[in-house]
């Protein structure tokens, strides 16, 4: 199932979101653009190795930063950005710019976190956003209930366009990362070369801290109310 768009249009520029699309999307055209021994050399320096994690140095943390705006190839950059580009305005129009970017980073975080705590001796590299990511999917699950996402299937190779409830698609997807991180449980937290289990950590910090960032909806209809007066 590939997501073409939802049916929640953001009431305000999502300028954040933006942002995080073109940080993602710079970030790796200046890593990616000195070649494939300097793409490496930047890829064993800043994405995330459990392994490589150490106390005694605390820059080796930062990685849990850096490696989120890290991507391996072409593809797995324009998936990320095209989940985030569907599913982050909603959320950050929701929680308004401010939050939801402390929100995204906090998410992100939370998912390099469980990833190496179920990886803790993988020297295998983790890039890519989709942790973080992942944190906006469990927000929107709770604060979107009742949206739908038109979902392109293929059907025996012919396209075939559904719209689905978001909570059945979102929740889909969530189990479908779970499945996979306890099958990847015996080969040191990855399977096939994604991190199940930081996909799993943000979805479930985003269902555990959407509330302490989004505006109540109360306040939220307020919010809209006032900024769109007609005086």
């Amino acid at each position: 199932m590939f997501p073409l768009r939802d049916t929640v249009h953001a009431r305000s520029f999502p300028i954040v979101n933006w942002l995080l699309l073109g940080a993602n999307v710079l970030f790796f055209v200046l890593v990616s653009s000195g070649g494939e021994a300097r793409f490496e050399q930047l890829t064993r320096t800043y994405a995330l190795i459990p392994a490589h994690l150490s106390l005694a140095d605390p820059l080796s943390w930062a990685t849990l930063v850096s490696s989120m705006f890290m991507h391996g190839s072409w593809f797995h950059l324009l998936s990320n950005m095209w989940t985030l580009y569907i599913f982050g305005d909603n959320v950050e129009d929701r929680m308004g710019s401010a939050r939801y970017a402390v929100f995204y980073l906090l998410a992100g975080l939370a998912a390099g976190l469980v990833q190496v705590y179920f990886a803790r001796t993988s020297i295998i590299p983790t890039v890519g956003a989709s942790g973080a990511i992942a944190g906006v999917l469990g927000a929107y699950f709770l604060l979107f209930p009742n949206s739908r996402v038109t979902t392109l299937i293929l059907l025996f190779f012919l396209p075939w366009f559904v719209e689905i409830p978001a909570v059945f698609f979102l929740g889909l997807w969530f189990l479908s990362q779970l499945s996979s991180g306890l099958m990847a449980l015996g080969a040191a937290g990855a399977f096939g070369g994604i991190a199940w289990w930081a996909h799993v950590g943000g979805f479930v910090f985003g269902l555990a801290a959407v509330n302490l960032f989004a505006r109540r909806p109360f306040a939220y209809r307020r919010w809209y109310a006032d900024e769109h007066r007609p005086w």
